[in-house]
């Protein structure tokens, strides 16, 4: 059932995951579109999440925007190329660089959204561990991962682990802080993914609807129905959890399941690469160490997660 709707305000608004926008001209959705796309989510009920490009929009539209409950996704800086009011006004910040983010004053209000690739992100692991005692939500998203070889799996299990140490010690210093690689397996008790196709759906600048963002904004996407006849998913079971047959016995719950790199890397929207389960499964143990860490420090949580001998759930199968 579809419960949200991410509404893209011109053809360059950011990207917050893990494609990159291939689009690079400007193109923003006209006026009447956009208040279509209010108009629609109101009638079924859905929450809103507007993404913006890097620059700023126009007056009337913002008055637009502002006349329905949502969330601001922007990218950092998108007004003044800084920490100035239109950053500071978003529910989400998007930092296409770790060097962005040290530019940030950050907020408590606030959920960071860091993009990076591998060399990068390997690189940045002190700038990530400062950042941590910084912000209250932060999520690193790497835009890479169809590339990751065994090495590359090695060096981030080394580098969790530093995340994770620097976690313990904001927990007990009484810092709460939450990183989607580590501290959401810790307090998930079902899978939480993008929901792409089967709870949020996307709204873009031309008027039609799309599972993502990046089924517009990449090459090779298609769109799924459009604001006068309503939403045409073919096959949309799918999308859904209980039609992915690795998935659903998975208990990697912090997992994205990223729809759009299932269908680049394994050509089905429902199955995703070795790649992408090693890596969620990397995450799921350093936090279930974590876990243990802080519940043997008198933390209360109720999760627990279990010892698993396996990184990739398809080379159990068979006993499934």
């Amino acid at each position: 059932m579809i419960k949200y709707i991410v509404i893209l305000l011109d053809d360059t608004s950011t990207s917050f995951c893990h494609y990159a926008n291939g689009k690079t001209e400007r193109r923003l959705m006209p006026l009447q579109t956009l208040k279509d796309g209010i108009c629609y989510a109101m009638k079924e009920n859905l929450n809103i999440q507007f993404v913006y490009p890097e620059y700023a929009l126009h007056e009337e539209y913002l008055k637009v925007i502002d006349s329905i409950d949502h969330t601001d996704i922007k990218p950092f800086g998108v007004s003044d190329g800084g920490c100035g009011s239109a950053s500071y006004e978003s529910d989400v910040v998007v930092f296409n660089t770790l060097e962005e983010a040290g530019d940030c004053q950050f907020r408590s209000d606030t959920a960071y959204v860091v993009r990076t690739d591998k060399a990068h992100l390997f690189a940045g692991c002190e700038a990530l561990v400062t950042m941590l005692g910084k912000v209250t939500r932060l999520n690193i998203v790497i835009t890479d991962v169809q590339t990751f070889t065994e090495g590359d799996f090695e060096a981030y299990k080394s580098l969790l682990g530093k995340l994770s140490e620097e976690l313990e010690r904001l927990y007990v210093s009484g810092r709460s802080s939450q990183l989607n690689l580590l501290t959401d397996r810790m307090l998930l008790d079902q899978m939480n993914n993008c929901g792409a196709g089967e709870t949020t759906i996307t709204l873009a600048p031309d008027g039609r609807f799309y599972v993502c963002p990046a089924f517009y904004q990449s090459a090779g996407g298609y769109a799924v129905g459009d604001l006068e006849h309503g939403l045409d998913i073919k096959n949309q079971q799918l999308y859904r959890l209980d039609h992915a047959p690795i998935c659903r016995i998975c208990d990697a719950w912090q997992c994205r399941r990223c729809v759009w790199l299932n269908r680049l890397t394994t050509l089905e929207v429902n199955t995703p690469s070795h790649e992408q389960c090693v890596m969620a499964h990397l995450e799921r143990n350093q936090a279930m160490k974590l876990l243990k860490r802080l519940k043997a420090k008198g933390f209360g949580f109720d999760q627990e997660v279990k010892e698993i001998d396996y990184l990739d759930p398809f080379t159990i199968r068979h006993e499934w």
